[in-house]
């Protein structure tokens, strides 16, 4: 089926919406009786092959729809439609999962129909942006101001203008979600990639995709993972775009050189002497090796590696001290000025994820929350080497328990090993809504420290 007549459901007018829902049954209905007609029949001859699969999909978008669509008029026409193919004799696919979110019971969760008007725009921005309303947004809904900017970046940084094309931009959101295993995000983004025209043959495996793009998948492993460990070269990697070329030059350089200059004996021996000391020092990873635990492992290389405390085995680090090198006065201008206004649509929701508050804790009102907050934010920062001179740690302890700290680190680290026994087993007390904003800190606490690391890498090599 055309994807014109699904994007359709998206506009904001009602009419070219009805014209849509129309085009849509009368195809559906055409697709549900050729299916159940009999084998002797021209109808089924004619069917084409994976005609049953291809309609099956289309019920369960329309299944999707007639819960999950914010306006009226597309949710009863698609139920109807639904009703129709029933009537034929079609079974109907039921919905896997019960709500968004696997830990939260779907009847604390927000209600497509039931939002109020702020929350209608949000919903209807989002699906005409997108033709859906998906977990991550149906989760965000107890904190609107949040939500909104997380959806006007998330369409700046998807979908508008910008220096990649749209569909390496879901390509990199596969390799991002697929580096933690997580195969909804991976679904979510492998539709957007086919929407947008990306090829499928990259969908095989990242050995598919353009040099390009493979390029990133050094610096995918280590921001996932230790970003601590990146380094202006790693940055250089991602320059090299042409790195064949780059060979052939160094080579013609080293030959030109060769040419007007050949070194001495002694020299080459001096050479071949520090060539061998500094391979001695180049390790086999000691690393377990973990398999993903689904089916997305093609979308990356290098499975076994994962995060690791940067200090073990002694290992040292050096700390990465705020005051040296901050968001604020020197990644902030640095994103602005690789990409325009990006900078300032992640400063609005960095601020409006740690500043969220409704001054309640639980049952508690009138509470101001700003330790806590800050505590949460440090602490992940800090399993990142990432230091505040300005901040007391002692009282990380004093107010994270050791089963909050296990969750924020399976979270922070390895979101893919996060369990619905983790998630109940701190603040038991707190509201749904509260256990979702530590999320939130959490998501943005990591992606700022990753990018405190990027960025610092960044500014070194341009420096």
């Amino acid at each position: 089926m055309a994807a014109g007549r699904w994007d359709g459901l998206r506009s904001r007018d009602v009419a070219a919406r009805a014209l849509a829902l129309e085009s849509l049954g009368q195809s559906v209905l055409r697709e549900a009786a050729a299916a159940r007609a009999p084998a002797e029949e021209p109808a089924a001859a004619a069917a084409p092959e994976g005609h049953g699969h291809g309609l099956a999909q289309e019920l369960a978008r329309l299944l999707m729809l007639s819960r999950r669509c914010p306006f009226p008029d597309v949710r009863q026409r698609c139920e109807a439609i639904l009703g129709g193919v029933q009537e034929l004799g079609i079974r109907i696919p039921r919905p896997v999962g019960h709500g968004p979110s696997r830990f939260i019971p779907e009847k604390e969760i927000l209600q497509v129909g039931n939002e109020d008007a702020q929350m209608h725009t949000l919903f209807a921005d989002s699906f005409a942006a997108l033709g859906r309303l998906d977990n991550v947004t149906l989760v965000m809904v107890f904190h609107p101001q949040y939500l909104e900017s997380f959806l006007k970046t998330q369409h700046y940084l998807l979908q508008m203008d910008g220096p990649l094309p749209l569909h390496y931009r879901h390509y990199i959101g596969i390799m991002a979600a697929a580096r933690h295993q997580c195969s909804y995000l991976v679904n979510l983004h492998v539709n957007d990639f086919l929407h947008v025209g990306g090829d499928p043959k990259w969908l095989n495996g990242l050995e598919n995709a353009p040099q390009k793009l493979r390029n990133l998948g050094e610096l995918n492993k280590i921001l996932a993972h230790r970003p601590w460990l990146l380094t202006k070269e790693h940055i250089e990697t991602a320059e090299s775009l042409c790195e064949v070329e780059v060979l052939m030059e160094k080579m013609k350089q080293l030959q030109e050189c060769r040419d007007e200059e050949e070194a001495s004996q002694e020299e080459m021996a001096t050479r071949f002497e520090k060539e061998k000391r500094e391979s001695m020092f180049v390790y086999f990873s000691e690393e377990e090796e973990l398999a993903p635990t689904r089916d997305v492992s093609r979308h990356f290389e290098d499975t076994s590696y994962g995060y690791k405390d940067f200090s073990r085995h002694g290992m040292h680090v050096p700390t990465f001290r705020v005051q040296d090198y901050s968001w604020e006065d020197h990644g902030y201008s640095l994103v602005n000025r690789l990409y325009p206004d990006v900078g300032q649509l992640l400063d609005e929701k960095f601020h409006i994820a740690y500043n969220l508050t409704y001054h309640t804790m639980a049952m508690h009102k009138d509470v101001d929350t700003s330790m806590l907050r800050r505590a949460i934010w440090n602490y992940i920062h800090c399993m990142f080497g990432i230091r505040y001179d300005d901040y007391d740690y002692g009282e990380i302890n004093q107010l994270l328990d050791r089963s909050f700290k296990v969750y924020i680190k399976t979270v922070v680290c390895t979101p893919e090993k996060t369990t619905k026994r983790m998630y109940d087993s701190f603040w038991r007390q707190f509201k749904q809504s509260e256990k979702v904003h530590v999320n939130l800190l959490l998501i943005e606490a990591r992606m700022q420290a990753e990018l405190l690391y990027a960025l610092r890498a960044i500014t070194r090599y341009m420096t």
